[in-house]
């Protein structure tokens, strides 16, 4: 897989198939709280290295942030670490706010 950014149409679409990807929220804790996606986890460094020893490094994974900065740097830190298949929402959640679920908060 080569590109690394995909859109929150994309996403939305993926999550909608039968084999839907993992969704990993690289923000912190206190941003979680205000909102997250459903059916994603929020990294921390437990799940990190849950992530590293047991996920399957082909897997689909999307990773997110607020507006699609830190989930690229996150998705290439996977890729060196062996995932091939982990790409970035573009604009982060709140793309997704604002493009497929606007009921969701936004900050």
């Amino acid at each position: 897989m080569n590109e690394l950014e995909c859109t929150p149409a994309q996403v939305r679409d993926e999550l909608q198939s039968e084999a839907p990807p993992r969704l990993v929220d690289v923000r912190e804790a206190s941003e979680w709280d205000l909102v997250h996606l459903e059916g994603g986890r929020l990294l921390d460094q437990a799940l990190l290295d849950v992530m590293l020893r047991d996920w399957n490094k082909d897997e689909q994974i999307i990773c997110y942030c607020h507006h699609g900065v830190r989930s690229v740097q996150a998705a290439l830190y996977l890729r060196q670490q062996g995932f091939s298949s982990v790409r970035s929402m573009k604009g982060g959640i709140d793309a997704w706010a604002r493009e497929i679920d606007p009921s969701l908060p936004r900050y």
